[in-house]
């Protein structure tokens, strides 16, 4: 039999490439491939010159759902809402009287939505509670499980069509107990045994599917000392098949001051899944604004009066740290003291798209108060964060990266004034000829998708695969978000 031999040329082809993937790999090099990023950290940006990273505030749209039911009241909370094929999902606690953590009084209620904004209680009929089946209860008699009880679709391409839609639930007495749906309103205990026993989990622990990591992750309520003082913070531990699950790793928040997490409600990015938002209730113990008669006239439970909270923002990209590029609040407690109470201000779990060019977040609001509700706040698509520069101007260079795709796509806003232009480089810098910035299109305007063109042509398929990095000049502009496709 001949031995082939492989053409001389073909040979150092193969070395040259591997070679370069050896160089892109050990220089750090970014991988894009066709994913979406969004300035919410400093993974894209190698240097920022007259540029910074601003954070965006949502728009308070007013309250969408009342606890008003007999079985709901002032302590219902730890919710999730869920954007399921044309349907919104809202779950939360049902409780009127506050009691110990996982009291039997608690219940899990269902609401649902066509659009995100106007919600409706179906009448289910599973349980009977406060004497009628006419409720909207999906868990009932499972204590300690409807403290916390916390869903999500499962979207490992490997999950059982019965277990479309997981849960966990519990408190440290006892620990974490899974559940599963085929359809996410009638629930079954996946087994007797807790998954997961480490941990304090006296709030919402929160677990997914990681599309980027190809597991199961759950980020659950743990403590943290610092010094002499203890903080209510957060742990993250990883399951490949949703039972079985490591030793919680704590996590780290980089050079900044520990504050009290109540709630993290770490989930992944619809549209970035990559990156994992978390939009949690920052606590503040014994910092009191409302007085004691004011306390009486909010009639507010008079065992949740004496701290306040607000919501924060934080990323995470996998791993054990999160990213606190913005320290300030991210939603303020709104106008009127009824909002500057115990435990209110505390984020619904998940961002939810609610119209072409929105996005909407949620806010249990009013604890503890005859008045409690959720409330519904908008913002502009991939609008967290942005790269902003003033109208004397500035530039970003980005970090080397390798990214797949024949198009650059942004979301970005300018003045009429403003104007955004981009400029492709090879790793050391230098323009690519006929990617200048001078061969740029200057970008005006104020949309959610525009693709970059270069001399009339928006066309980058020649450089997919190789490494690039974007320089992007920018005068009186924002710039949300970035993808290749």
């Amino acid at each position: 039999m001949k031995k082939y031999l492989m053409p001389f040329f073909l040979q150092v082809m193969i070395l040259i490439f591997a070679a370069h993937s050896v160089t892109a790999q050990q220089s750090g090099v970014l991988n894009l491939g066709n994913q979406r990023e969004l300035f919410v950290d400093q993974y894209l940006i190698q240097k920022m010159d007259g540029v910074k990273q601003q954070m965006h505030h949502p728009v308070n749209e007013g309250k969408v759902l009342a606890f008003s039911e007999p079985w709901e009241g002032h302590f219902s909370a730890y919710c999730t809402i869920i954007k399921d094929i044309g349907l919104y999902r809202l779950y939360y606690r049902g409780v009127r009287e506050a009691g110990h953590d996982g009291a039997g009084n608690e219940v899990t209620c269902y609401a649902e939505s066509t659009d995100g904004i106007n919600w409706v209680k179906p009448e289910l009929g599973l349980y009977e509670v406060n004497g009628t089946k006419k409720n909207n209860v999906i868990l009932a008699n499972a204590a300690p499980v409807t403290h916390n009880f916390s869903p999500f679709i499962d979207k490992n391409p490997d999950a059982k069509i019965g277990e479309r839609f997981k849960a966990i639930g519990g408190i440290k007495r006892g620990g974490l107990k899974a559940f599963i749906s085929a359809d996410g309103i009638h629930w079954k205990q996946l087994q007797e045994k807790s998954i997961i026993t480490e941990g304090d989990f006296d709030s919402q622990n929160v677990p997914f599917w990681s599309e980027s990591e190809k597991k199961y992750v759950c980020y659950i309520r743990t403590g943290a000392k610092v010094g002499d003082k203890r903080y209510r913070s957060v742990s993250r531990t990883t399951s490949t098949d949703f039972i079985n699950w490591t030793d919680p790793e704590p996590m780290t928040f980089g050079d900044v001051p520990y504050d009290h997490l109540y709630t993290q409600q770490t989930s992944p990015y619809y549209r970035a899944p990559q990156i994992y938002l978390a939009i949690g209730a920052r606590f503040m113990p014994g910092r009191q604004v409302i007085s004691d008669d004011q306390a009486a006239a909010l009639n507010v439970n008079p065992k949740y009066y004496k701290d306040c909270s607000d919501a924060i923002f934080m990323s995470t990209r996998g791993g054990t740290k999160y990213d606190r590029t913005f320290l300030e609040s991210f939603i303020r407690p709104g106008i009127g003291l009824e909002n500057w109470v115990s435990r209110s201000n505390y984020p619904v779990l998940n961002v939810v798209q609610t119209s072409p060019r929105e996005m909407s977040v949620y806010v249990n609001e009013s604890y503890a108060q005859p008045t409690a509700h959720i409330k519904r706040y908008s913002m502009r698509i991939d609008g967290f964060a942005s790269l902003q520069a003033g109208l004397k101007g500035g530039e970003v260079i980005t970090r080397p990266f390798v990214f797949s795709g024949s198009e650059l796509e942004l979301n970005y806003s300018t003045s009429a004034a403003g104007e955004i232009r981009v400029e492709i480089q090879d790793e050391q810098g230098n323009p690519i000829p006929g990617f200048t910035l001078n061969d740029s299109q200057i970008i005006i305007g104020n949309e959610i998708k525009r693709l970059v063109s270069w001399k009339g042509s928006e066309d980058v398929s020649a450089l997919s695969g190789k490494i690039v990095k974007l320089r992007i000049a920018m005068k009186d502009a924002n710039l949300y978000s970035l993808k290749f496709n």
